[in-house]
Formats: structure tokens, sequence, C-alpha cells
């Protein structure tokens, strides 16, 4: 599927009006869209996404990125919101994946998604190429995430079923990146990252050599 930034997949998973309405009250504020930004410098166009969200007790909702082998990505820079469940870092790079879970006591739902940019014609702006690469309808997990079972989130996914009943498998290389987001959907008053990483830390420059008379 391609489609540009107006197309359903840049706005994420189709969450209903009322449930929007509960998470902006609650305070949980996750942002599953991406955007087409130039680099000016650099010349070349890069795609941007936040990491943001986190939840209450009774549900959670949350947005993480990777590359398009599902690695970690590192980001540009953490963000210093005011309060917990809301933005955490920003992550610009050529192609990206992105994890968006919503869950609703032991119920879940997840899209997986990936973007890349497209072939610029005529000098134009280059399009937003999107695809679906998973998406997970009504799964369910019954770990009680808030007694002794907490700690397993970050290690377990939720079973989705096809229509039919059928069992739908995540992508293998995709499940780390989920494991985590199931993590973050029960990560109450969260306020740090769960996929993205930070940048290595710049090499230290060497001292230049003093000249010799």
């Amino acid at each position: 599927m391609k489609g540009g930034s107006q197309g359903s997949l840049y706005w994420g998973l189709n969450v209903p009006g009322k449930v929007r309405k509960q998470l902006r009250q609650v305070g949980i504020l996750a942002l599953p869209e991406v955007g087409l930004e130039h680099q000016h410098l650099a010349r070349r166009y890069v795609i941007r996404g936040v990491e943001s969200g986190g939840a209450i007790r009774e549900m959670g909702h949350y947005v993480t990125f990777c590359g398009e082998d599902g690695e970690p990505l590192a980001y540009l820079h953490p963000i210093d919101a005011i309060g917990v469940n809301g933005v955490h870092a920003v992550v610009v790079a050529p192609v990206l994946v992105r994890v968006e879970m919503l869950r609703t006591g032991h119920t879940y739902e997840v899209l997986i998604a990936s973007y890349r940019i497209g072939e610029a014609e005529n000098g134009r702006r280059p399009p937003l190429e999107s695809r679906t690469l998973f998406r997970g309808v009504h799964g369910y997990l019954e770990l009680e995430l808030w007694g002794k079972d907490k700690e397993s989130a970050g290690f377990v996914v939720p079973a989705f079923y096809s229509r039919g009943g059928e069992r739908l498998e995540i992508p293998a290389k995709f499940e780390a990146a989920t494991r985590a987001v199931v993590k973050a959907v029960a990560c109450c008053g969260c306020s740090h990252c769960h996929f993205l990483v930070a940048a290595p830390a710049a090499s230290s420059i060497k001292a230049v050599p003093e000249a010799h008379s």
C-alpha cells in the first residue's frame, strides 16, 4: 500500500472518537503521525517521527519506531515534556517502521507500518510511501500487568486472530519492538523511551600536538 502524507496510515490506528476523548481526558498523548522533512545542509529528505505515549491502569496508547529490519534506532534528541504519558524523543531516518499499540484493559490493537521516501519527479517534493506490515485487532493478553506478572510485559505479545479464528503471527523481526510497546502501554506515568535509544557519544577530539621549534 502506498500513500501520501494524508493517507490513513499517516495517522496510525483508527481510534474511535470516544476512545480518543478518553485518552485526552486522562492525559495520554501518543503522536503516530509521520512527516517528510528536508535537511538543507545534507540536501536530502528524511522521515520524522516522535516516540510518545504512556498508560494509566485502565488503558494505554504508545508509538515507537524502528528500522526496516526491526533494529532499534538512535533518537535525534529526547524531549523534556511537562507531565508524563506524552512525548519522549524525536527520530529522523530515511526509512522508518512505526509500531503503534492501543490497550483497553486486557484488549490490544496494534499497527505496524513502514515508511520510505519515494522517487521525486521533475524536481518536486518526493512522495512518502507507506505499507502495512501487520495489523492486529482485539488481541488479548492474560497477564495481570499490575501484579507479579508486570515485569513479564517486556517478554510477551498479545494473541491476535483473523476473523476466521486463525492465529496471526507478528513478523519475527518486529517482535522486540512489539514487546517493548506492550510494556509501554502498561507503563503508568511514562516519562522515558521504551525502544528508541540514545545516540553513541561523540568520540573525544584528540589534542593537537604542540609544534616543536
